[in-house]
């Protein structure tokens, strides 16, 4: 069986191995103690702090395994080896919509890592998908859910 890698960035695995310590050395601790809290009130079958504390344990448990795997099948992006006017992950694209001429900035990062709202989106979402391979004063039609978009790449950066 193949299994699954997680291409980010150097940047990216930095954040996901720091967030693995902070649940395994701060946050754990922290729930073990709510639950010895929890268990002192007595009857556990109606103790809704015991019930919400071992709810967050099972979660933080879960993002530990997930944040595990994650670090360990990681694919660095290393993009010495491409044209740097040229897109691909690890790189921030700058476009302009066409005609109305708005501009858009973001940087593509591999799924592990994208949080749009900082701008980082996914390789595997629509835009990203579109604009991978392209460069510099390329013309992209991009099919996305919200509609169709025609975008003039101005700018790429390595980041």
């Amino acid at each position: 069986m193949v299994e699954k890698t997680y291409p980010m960035t150097h940047e990216g695995k930095a954040k996901l191995e720091e967030e693995l310590e902070q649940l395994k050395t701060v946050k754990r601790g922290e729930i073990i103690e709510r639950i010895k809290i929890a268990r002192s009130f007595g009857d556990l079958s109606e103790n809704s702090e015991y019930e919400s504390a071992k709810d967050e344990q099972a979660f933080v448990e879960g993002r530990i395994n997930t944040l595990e795997n994650m670090i360990r099948f990681a694919e660095i992006i290393d993009n010495d080896n491409v044209d740097n006017d040229v897109i691909s992950i690890g790189k921030t694209v700058t476009f302009i919509e066409l005609p109305d001429g708005d501009e858009e900035q973001y940087t593509i990062v591999g799924k592990a890592e994208a949080n749009p709202l900082t701008g980082k989106i996914s390789n595997d979402s629509p835009i990203a998908q579109a604009l991978i391979g392209k460069k510099v004063g390329d013309s992209v039609a991009i099919s996305t859910p919200g509609g169709d978009m025609q975008v003039k790449i101005e700018k790429v950066e390595q980041i």
